[in-house]
């Protein structure tokens, strides 16, 4: 097919995901990365209706552990990809990722494009063991190092503190989104947490990094998550309701140290939403449902605010009025998100998102959904994010 020039604001609803995939997600799968990545692209193949052969081109992102789309195709019998990728970062680009696929189709590079991550993080990829990254290749490491200061959880909890100390928001007001969120995760099979937890089984966790106990942190999961992207026109013509990519944006914002990014009670979000809703032609106001990264409780609450679903320190008594849960004004991670369903490093939220507006959300859907919000990490310490906002097809 013959390559086109086409406009970020000709992109607006051009492409469409039409298969979502996923294997179990789980502590242990006893299998490699790229058995799981093999898995979850084959279950979305199959669910839009399409034979492997179909499939032109490919797309993933990783730290550490991965599995290269040029070495999972020849896995799969696809011998001749017109388009690659493989990005260099976890949730910071899962959204980045799914926007080169949509610019790939747009584009006419290729015609069925799969999007897809896959790793082994609860049974492989632990900190100081396989799959570690050197420390030198974060600079900021250096200022951190000598005050034991190595992990995400305490990167985050500085953010969260920040936030804490300049509007007064609590530990209790973490713990509604915690709640919420494993509530959601009992009506959904995938889910690893089904487990139904209140605000005393919150506040009795375990401390991991002040002011986060062990409730406020993501699963570390064994999984992979795929989807099949193609032209709207295309997608017309195939089984599942298409559900359109209306908008995609990405970017580089401020570290935590060196790059002038002293104020942590603001994310990334704040820069990137407005790139965002231009493109897809919405607002905050028209989101039926957010699936919003979500690491920590911490970067939920200040992408609310940022992402302009309640006022700049409101994110609190926000998730406090219920405004989060199914039933409120922006349902949440309906699926559970990282901290209950699993993390697979923003890619569950993109498929969430998908399932929604196609009514496949089973106990847990939200009536009529259609339009939706996913984002990848928000630029909280590190500056990278992204994020995408889906249509539902007619």
């Amino acid at each position: 097919m013959r390559s086109v020039v086409v406009s970020k604001d000709e992109l607006r609803d051009r492409t469409a995901v039409v298969g979502v995939g996923f294997t179990e997600f789980s502590k242990n799968s006893g299998v490699s990365t790229a058995a799981l990545a093999a898995r979850a692209v084959q279950a979305a193949v199959r669910d839009a209706g399409l034979s492997m052969t179909d499939i032109d081109g490919m797309v993933s992102y990783s730290v550490g552990d991965s599995t290269e789309p040029r070495m999972l195709a020849p896995m799969l019998g696809i011998s001749d990809l017109k388009f690659t990728n493989h990005q260099a970062g976890g949730g910071v680009v899962s959204h980045a990722a799914v926007g080169v696929a949509m610019m790939a189709v747009a584009t006419g590079v290729a015609d069925y494009v799969v999007c897809y991550r896959a790793l082994n993080s609860r049974s492989e990829f632990r900190i100081g063991g396989k799959g570690r990254a050197p420390v030198d290749r974060n600079l900021e490491m250096q200022y951190r190092v000598p005050y034991g200061w190595f992990t995400p959880p305490q990167d985050f909890a500085m953010a969260a503190r920040q936030h804490m100390l300049r509007y007064g928001t609590t530990s209790e007001h973490f713990g509604h989104i915690a709640i919420t969120q494993r509530d959601n995760a009992v009506l959904n099979e995938r889910a690893m947490m089904r487990q139904p937890i209140d605000m005393d089984t919150y506040l009795t966790s375990r401390w991991i990094a002040e002011p986060f106990r062990l409730l406020d942190c993501c699963l570390e999961a064994d999984g992979a998550c795929a989807i099949v992207i193609t032209s709207s026109e295309r997608a017309r013509d195939l089984q599942q309701t298409p559900v359109l990519i209306s908008g995609a944006a990405w970017g580089q914002g401020n570290t935590m140290i060196s790059g002038g990014g002293q104020d942590q009670s603001v994310s990334g979000a704040a820069r990137l939403a407005p790139r965002l809703y231009a493109m897809a032609g919405v607002g905050p106001g028209d989101v039926d449902v957010a699936m919003l990264y979500d690491c920590f409780t911490y970067t939920v609450l200040v992408q609310l605010e940022d992402l302009g679903f309640c006022a700049k320190g409101e994110g609190g008594p926000f998730v406090a009025s219920g405004a989060i849960r199914r039933d409120g004004t922006i349902p949440v991670n309906t699926h559970g998100g990282f901290l209950s369903e699993a993390y697979i490093h923003g890619m569950n939220h993109v498929c969430e998102a998908i399932l929604q507006l196609r009514g496949d959300g089973g106990a847990r859907q939200i009536p009529n959904a259609e339009v939706a919000i996913s984002t990848g990490q928000p630029g909280v310490t590190s500056g990278l994010c992204s994020g995408l906002i889906f249509r539902r097809g007619r």
